[in-house]
């Protein structure tokens, strides 16, 4: 399962990983972010120890800050850490299949 995670523990979750990590921006009421949730859930398990999955929650008041940052316009925004930096990013719905190869690419 995924890790919901706040503006608070971005840094030590994110940014200080050691392994590369996806952070999907969604929200409770998005269709599409309901529908590609199971999908980012099933690759935090599948590639538990390689990567991590990370969730942030846009209507949270925890991860404003986060959102401000990133310039979140549209959700899901999936996005792809290594070494603490940004290397890719996914706007909007995309297969299971696209999500992994991007992130065995930032392996």
């Amino acid at each position: 399962m995924a890790l919901q995670i706040t503006d608070s523990d971005f840094v030590t979750e994110v940014l200080e990983s050691p392994v590369p990590v996806l952070v999907d921006f969604w929200a409770p009421w998005c269709g599409p972010c309901k529908m590609i949730s199971p999908v980012v859930d099933q690759i935090a398990v599948e590639l538990a120890g390689q990567a991590k999955v990370c969730k942030v929650n846009v209507d949270d008041d925890a991860t404003r800050e986060l959102c401000a940052r990133f310039d979140i316009r549209s959700i899901p925004t999936l996005m792809f850490f290594r070494g603490g930096k940004l290397v890719d990013t996914v706007v909007g719905a995309t297969s299971k299949e696209n999500l992994v190869a991007r992130l065995r690419a930032c392996m």
